[in-house]
């Protein structure tokens, strides 16, 4: 269902696509088989989520959902007589989760950031179940978190998203400063990054045959991007003649300059060459399966798992890894870790300080006592 650099858009044929109203007011959407144009056109419609257990996509119930589905699939079949008739915890439920979608959208928050609290959110507001949704407190958060821990085996990221998003409902949404507000998050653990050596990235680089694949591999590690970086890259964005990458909004919205490695723009000119002598005429360095459209994340994170397959490497391999081997690599070379918190857009220099425990240029210098005297 992911998009891949250079490939066509598959057909969308509406026969295959089933909508159904669901008891809680919103559409489920199916289709058999799945394709890469329905599932971008899907995605398009704002408030839709995938539903795992269904195997749909849910749409909220909207004339604006209608309208974005005729436009997107014209002639598509809406089915008659509109979504039930809602019981009162689900009208409460999905009119809170409305109000937080607009603070949210009001206060500038990313769209994945969005995702992840309204999904937060609904989930414990479902598993209330009840019309006074808005009168939650602390003691059943506590018995929520407490459920998700020890029934469902949440990892503590989870755990503190889910304490983040409910804390944003009660402050911003629904206006109270309560207990609830004061639950401390758990303690983060300290999980040091995975790094590859230098001869493994050159082996990742040598096992990719495809241009595109190779040039944002190449851009990924040596500039220190992140996955949703490269895919937003344009023309514009590459300084040449100074060899830096403007990142514009970044992680928090903030723009940053990095490096831009002359190998990485070799190759990275190699596939722009390619991409004009097939006559594609598009913003972004990476477009995917419509010019119009940048590549997704998921998709790179798919060229850079393939890749690693290739190359027979034995170490879990995504795009972030590579950004933290940008950053050990330097390290190791003499960079600054203020000069390295720059090119990475890191806030503060705590988070950049990580890299100095898995970075090399001090521990080779300390000899195990078993090889002492040899």
């Amino acid at each position: 269902m992911e998009d891949s650099p250079g490939e066509a858009p598959s057909p969308t044929p509406l026969d295959c696509l089933r909508l159904r109203w669901l008891e809680d007011g919103r559409l489920a959407a199916w289709a058999a088989p799945w394709n890469r144009t329905t599932v971008a056109h899907l995605r398009e419609i704002p408030g839709r989520c995938w539903d795992p257990e269904r195997g749909a996509w849910l749409l909220p119930s909207s004339e604006e959902t209608v309208a974005s589905l005729r436009t997107r699939f014209p002639g598509v079949r809406i089915p008659t007589g509109g979504p039930p008739a809602l019981d009162p915890a689900v009208k409460a439920r999905e009119q809170l989760l409305q109000r937080l979608h607009e603070e949210m959208v009001t206060r500038g928050f990313a769209p994945a950031s969005r995702k992840v609290y309204r999904g937060h959110v609904r989930r414990f507001l479902e598993w209330l179940d009840t019309p006074e949704v808005r009168e939650f407190g602390a003691e059943d958060v506590r018995r929520y978190v407490t459920h998700q821990v020890e029934e469902r085996g949440i990892s503590r990221s989870t755990h503190g998203q889910i304490l983040s998003a409910l804390r944003f409902l009660t402050r911003a949404v629904l206006g109270r400063s309560d207990p609830v507000t004061e639950i401390p998050a758990p303690r983060a653990r300290r999980r040091l990054p995975a790094v590859l050596s230098r001869s493994e990235v050159r082996r990742l680089i040598d096992a990719i045959r495809n241009p595109a694949h190779k040039a944002i591999v190449m851009l990924l590690y040596s500039a220190g991007l992140r996955v949703g970086e490269i895919v937003k890259l344009k023309g514009h964005h590459l300084d040449r003649d100074r060899g830096l990458i403007r990142v514009v909004r970044g992680k928090g919205g903030k723009d940053r300059y990095t490096l831009l490695s002359t190998r990485a723009l070799a190759s990275l000119d190699v596939h722009l060459e390619i991409q004009q002598l097939r006559g594609l005429e598009t913003e972004w360095l990476f477009p995917g399966s419509r010019p119009n459209r940048h590549l997704t994340t998921r998709s790179v994170q798919k060229v850079v798992r393939k890749a690693a397959t290739a190359a027979k490497l034995e170490k879990k391999v995504t795009p972030h890894v590579l950004r933290h081997s940008f950053a050990t690599h330097l390290l190791e070379a003499g960079t600054g870790l203020r000069h390295i918190q720059q090119l990475l857009g890191h806030s503060s220099t705590k988070t950049t300080e990580i890299y100095t425990h898995v970075s090399q240029r001090d521990l080779t210098r300390i000899r195990s006592p078993l090889d002492e005297g040899e």
